[in-house]
């Protein structure tokens, strides 16, 4: 069994979330049948949305540096993040930790695709700045696919805050139901819930919406490396 190093905190519950869900994907008869984690819970990690969206906050990058080669140093033998928005730091986090990252959007996308097919449109449920700095278009379009967003940001950032600060109500299902319905209506029938604080509220989703959470998507393949059932590299570089 691989021991696999986790950059958490970013936020707090979806780490604790990931964790859950990696202990039940485990068929498991006793203690020692689970996966090894390491995890750096920091939520110090300086906020993403202060420095991609309004532009005024510390780099977050050489913090999960610093986090990547604790955790090598501890043992992790390859990396996850359960935290969409920070992907666009792991050029940083692969530099500085020679291990394998097993990376969400990455998967997320290939899975996507395949569901969406040729010219089809993805819905991603997630903050502001995954838009603007692009993480999933470039490669969703060399798929052939196109990536649709909730046109109202506010609303999503304000659903994404209300988390954080005090867990997820009815006013956040309630938004995120309405942004996943007008996706719907847009044409996007497959989404990605593509934010770990929505992670906590995927029920939310339309009804009609074929929808799924890049957290599970992580997790699957956290189970898979650590237990050597990976079919592939692809995703974990």
């Amino acid at each position: 069994m691989r021991r696999i190093g986790i950059l958490g905190g970013m936020g707090p519950q979806a780490t604790l979330l990931l964790m859950q869900k990696v202990i039940d994907a485990v068929p498991a008869a006793d203690d020692a049948d689970h996966i090894p984690l390491l995890v750096d819970q920091n939520p110090q990690v300086p906020s993403r949305i202060r420095r991609l969206i309004e532009g005024t906050g510390e780099d977050p990058a050489p913090v999960l540096a610093d986090m990547a080669r604790r955790l090598v140093a501890a043992g992790a033998e390859a990396l996850a993040m359960p935290c969409n928005t920070a992907h666009h730091y792991v050029p940083a986090i692969r530099s500085a930790a020679k291990v394998p990252f097993i990376d969400m959007v990455h998967l997320s996308v290939t899975k996507s695709a395949k569901l969406a097919g040729l010219d089809g449109r993805v819905g991603i449920l997630a903050s502001p700045a995954v838009r603007r700095i692009g993480l999933f278009d470039a490669a969703l379009a060399r798929f052939g696919v196109r990536a649709l967003y909730p046109e109202d940001e506010v609303a999503m950032l304000g659903a994404i805050r209300q988390i954080k600060s005090g867990g997820p109500g009815p006013e956040v299902r309630a938004i995120l139901h309405d942004a996943s319905d007008r996706l719907l209506q847009r044409g996007a029938s497959v989404q990605m819930i593509a934010c770990t604080e929505f992670s906590l509220v995927t029920e939310a989703t339309a009804k009609d919406a074929v929808a799924f959470d890049t957290l599970d998507v992580l997790v699957e393949a956290i189970r898979d490396f650590a237990t050597g059932r990976e079919r592939s590299t692809d995703g974990m570089k």
